[in-house]
């Protein structure tokens, strides 16, 4: 897959295709919108085998944003933590493997952003709607950190907060466009990041929401 070599941002100007937000943590402009088709497809195939929930943080909260998952493990939150689960808990079942499209999308992410021969073996699909957000947080419960993490943004305009190592550390504001697509890894991986409440709007992807798919190296 090759990246367009200019794309329009959240306001409408021009942004080049490669941005850096760190050291190793890479903005990809519109990357995935050469399959976003196949994207939509292979979405709404694994949320109608593992429908869309909003799971409870460990203090009982109700999360705004709406979650499902495939791979060999999918992540899950209730009152007993965060964490990875072989098993689907609202049905039981192993989530949905990883669509072909979704493998060759995070590897050639990765690859493009410095980090070759990525393989993830799981794919947080979350789903915001206008005033979902999510808060600052590391990605840290999966067991192998030297593999990045990839994050591909579709349908509605979302500001995305990159903040540092530590919970205190200014986030930075990066407006994310449908197609964009982010990979950090290295001395990057355990930056904080978020994002901020979604603004109300609507996309020919996804109607009023958006949709964003994050690739980890889980096991």
């Amino acid at each position: 897959m090759n990246a367009p070599g200019h794309t329009a941002d959240l306001f409408g100007e021009a942004a080049p295709a490669r941005e850096a937000l760190a050291p190793q943590a890479t903005l990809l402009r519109g990357f995935a919108l050469p399959v976003e088709g196949a994207l939509r497809a292979v979405i709404q195939e694994v949320t109608t085998q593992a429908a869309w929930r909003q799971p409870s943080t460990p203090g009982g909260r109700r999360m705004s944003v709406a979650m499902s998952s495939c791979g060999s493990v999918g992540w899950i939150s209730d009152h007993r933590g965060y964490r990875y689960s072989a098993t689907d808990p609202l049905n039981g079942h192993p989530w949905p493997p990883l669509p072909a499209v979704l493998l060759q999308l995070a590897g050639d992410a990765a690859a493009d952003a410095g980090f070759a021969h990525f393989v993830p073996d799981a794919c947080l699909i979350n789903r915001y709607v206008p005033g979902a957000s999510m808060g600052l947080h590391q990605d840290r419960d999966e067991r192998d950190l030297g593999a990045p993490i990839v994050s591909v943004s579709l349908g509605m305009p979302a500001m995305f907060l990159f903040g540092g190592a530590l919970r205190g550390d200014k986030a930075r504001r990066v407006p994310l466009s449908h197609g964009d697509v982010v990979v950090w890894g290295g001395v990057s991986r355990l930056n904080f990041h978020g994002i901020a409440p979604l603004k109300a709007g609507t996309h020919p992807f996804a109607g009023e929401c958006r949709i964003n798919l994050t690739f980890r190296k889980a096991l």
